[in-house]
């Protein structure tokens, strides 16, 4: 079951305040649909778009909807190489009076009946995810082999997990087994004028340098489908916004880390010359222009690809100075 949506990802929330989303398809009702039923949720997506914030906003809204404490109502556990089945299901500590079993984060969520968050999960080792089998079918369990005892999972549990395909290596793929027992959504970068919203709202900027954050992030992400740079997130464009209003100065070229690479262009291939798409202008007061990428396939580059504006610090020069379509 996969269906699309795309999402856009911010900074963070105001204390009690539902944390900010906005829904660009029916990623909502979706979710509402899934947790109605209780069926896992698998959100597949490129880094910065916006999976971790769909979950905490809908974690806040059902905590209200369902009398429950927002801050209670989702666990949320980052996944690495290195986690183990005892990382998730708890384990036993010394102390002054002997040992004491300490319950992990997917055993306080099966308990209490919130949703478990298991962000990056191809992250963690197959023999770590295997546990979540029993606990995503109709058996609704969690096995503790070092408590010798099986755990049923609150009626209001429920598990969701994410990841980026486009990072992870082909072979830290979810199983199919372990895949199949999930609704997928898949999310991906919204369009400018949404993004362009989002960027303003959670940097606290102005609307006009937030429209060339979100064009400038456009044209890149079409060099990054031609794997020619990797393209920003929505969540790095924020973070440069916020640059922005701190006031920090473009103007610094005594400093190598905010100083372009130097002349660079991209032009489009064909009869008739070159075409610029991208200029990397040396100087004061001079700007970046960017034409209109169609097809990624159609450029190449000239000079070093690394010294296309893709850092933070560079992307702050742009936007500042302004990124509008190229005069031809």
């Amino acid at each position: 079951m996969a269906e699309t949506a795309t999402a856009v990802a911010g900074i963070s929330a105001e204390h009690g305040d539902a944390p900010f989303y906005l829904p660009t398809g029916d990623e909502v009702e979706l979710f509402r649909a899934a947790y109605a039923r209780r069926i896992p949720v698998l959100l597949k997506g490129p880094t910065g778009c916006g999976k971790t914030r769909f979950v905490e906003h809908m974690a806040w809204h059902l905590a209200q909807e369902h009398g429950r404490i927002a801050d209670e109502a989702l666990v949320t556990v980052t996944c690495h190489d290195d986690m183990t089945a005892s990382d998730l299901v708890g384990r036993y500590l010394l102390n002054a009076d002997g040992t004491q079993w300490l319950d992990g984060p997917l055993t306080r969520a099966v308990r209490t009946g919130g949703i478990c968050y298991l962000d990056e999960v191809v992250e963690a080792r197959k023999d770590t995810t295997v546990i979540l089998h029993a606990l995503t079918d109709h058996r609704r369990i969690l096995p503790v082999e070092r408590l010798g005892t099986t755990i049923e999972a609150h009626p209001d549990f429920l598990l969701v997990v994410s990841y980026n395909p486009g990072y992870q290596a082909s072979f830290k793929e979810l199983k199919p087994s372990t895949r199949q027992r999930f609704m997928a959504v898949e999310f991906g970068y919204p369009s400018v004028e949404m993004e362009a919203e989002i960027i303003a709202h959670e940097a606290e900027i102005d609307g006009l340098t937030a429209q060339s954050l979100a064009f400038l992030a456009k044209q890149l992400r079409n060099l990054d489908e031609a794997d020619v740079i990797d393209g920003p997130s929505t969540r790095l464009l924020i973070y440069v916004g916020a640059l922005i209003r701190s006031g920090v100065s473009a103007a610094r070229e005594h400093d190598p880390a905010l100083r372009p690479g130097g002349h660079r262009t991209i032009a489009r291939r064909g009869p008739g010359g070159r075409c610029p798409a991208l200029h990397d202008h040396r100087g004061p007061g001079r700007r970046y222009y960017l034409g209109e990428i169609c097809d990624p396939r159609e450029y190449h580059v000239i000079g070093d690809p690394r010294d296309l504006p893709e850092s933070l610090a560079q992307l702050y020069v742009v936007a500042r100075n302004g990124a509008q379509p190229a005069r031809r």
